[in-house]
Formats: structure tokens, sequence, C-alpha cells
């Protein structure tokens, strides 16, 4: 499953999760905060709307700001208006059609992968992400995230599959507990352990 087609699959795969998740919350359960600082799990399915975007229109928002985090809260605040019943269907129509699909696979699981995390860890939903999948998502974190400022000289090993990646002092845990721990989310840094921890957590918190 390592080709662009296996991945887009499990990008589709992801993004059906996510939609059969978000179609079945309350509004309480869209105004909860999510794992990203400052945003609800309403703003963390409008920022994945943002494939729903021509190629053309995305280009000049991110000219007009190139810097990713007014980038996305721009859009996030831009979209308002938006129900979240247009926003599920919005999200399930989009999936293979999604040039973000098409052209950036492997970025679209790692950003889809995580943002789904950040939504179900707060509402109390647990899942088991596919091992595959996983395995695409630690390899090659979200570059949005500039998950190197987090993982540069430590080594990440996996508790409960064949991964490990890096040099240095290891940090070991659940494969979701250090995918969500590249991109900087201070929850999971107690389920991990080893010495590169305190490294970890220094840079994190």
């Amino acid at each position: 499953m390592g080709g662009h087609r296996g991945v887009r699959e499990h990008v589709v795969a992801e993004r059906a999760e996510l939609v059969g998740l978000l179609a079945e919350l309350t509004d309480e359960q869209w105004r909860t905060p999510s794992l990203c600082g400052g945003w609800t799990v309403r703003d963390v399915a409008v920022h994945l709307s943002l494939d729903t975007v021509t190629p053309g229109r995305y280009a000049r928002m991110f000219l007009r700001r190139p810097m990713p985090d007014a980038f996305n809260d721009h859009w996030v605040a831009s979209q308002r208006h938006v129900s979240t019943d247009a926003l599920v269907a919005g999200l399930a129509e989009s999936a293979r059609s999604s040039w973000f699909t098409r052209y950036a696979p492997r970025l679209a699981l790692s950003d889809h992968t995580v943002h789904q995390q950040d939504v179900r860890r707060p509402l109390g939903l647990p899942r088991t992400i596919d091992e595959d999948r996983l395995r695409l998502v630690l390899d090659r974190p979200d570059p949005f995230a500039f998950p190197r400022r987090f993982t540069r000289g430590l080594t990440f090993v996996a508790t409960d599959l064949d991964w490990r990646r890096g040099t240095g002092p290891e940090v070991t845990g659940p494969g979701e507990s250090l995918a969500l721990a590249m991109v900087g989310r201070p929850i999971v840094l107690d389920e991990l352990s080893g010495p590169g921890v305190p490294t970890l957590r220094a840079r994190i918190v």
C-alpha cells in the first residue's frame, strides 16, 4: 500500500471514517474544544474542508496569508455560516475529488489522521487506526506541523506495531500516541516512555 494509489485509498477510507463520526455528533459535541489550540470540533472539520477549494483559489488565499496558522484561522472564520449538515455533506462528496488527495496524498493522509484524533480524543470516542495507514502517517508526519522541531535527535519506537524511526534517545509508546507526539500534541506525553521523553516534553510543552 506504499504507492500513491494505495495512499489515496487510505485517505478516502480515513475521510469516510471521519464523515461517519461527524454525522452522528450532537450540537454540544460540535462545540467541544479539540486538541488544536483554540479550535472546536467544528473548526477542525472546517479546516479539513479546505480540500473542496480549487487549486487556483487556494493559491490566491495562501498568497494573501502565507503563514499557515493565519491562513487556516482565516478559512475557519470565513466558514462560520456553513451548517454542520452542509459541512458533512461537502466532506463526504470531496473525498475522491480533492486535489490534495490526488496530488499530495501523503500530506492529506497525515493531516486527516491526526485531525480525526484531535476530534475523537476530547469526545472520548477512541478507535483502532488501520495499521498500514498508521505506519504511513508515522513515516511522514504532516510537514505543516513542522515535526522536526519535536523529533530531531530522538528515536521513536512503536510498541503495538513494527515501526521505529530516528537516532538518539528513545521515545516508545503506541503508534497513535507517537503520531500525535510527532506533531506536538501534549495530551499523549504521559502515554510515552523512554529516555527521550523529557526532551520531547520540553519541546512540546
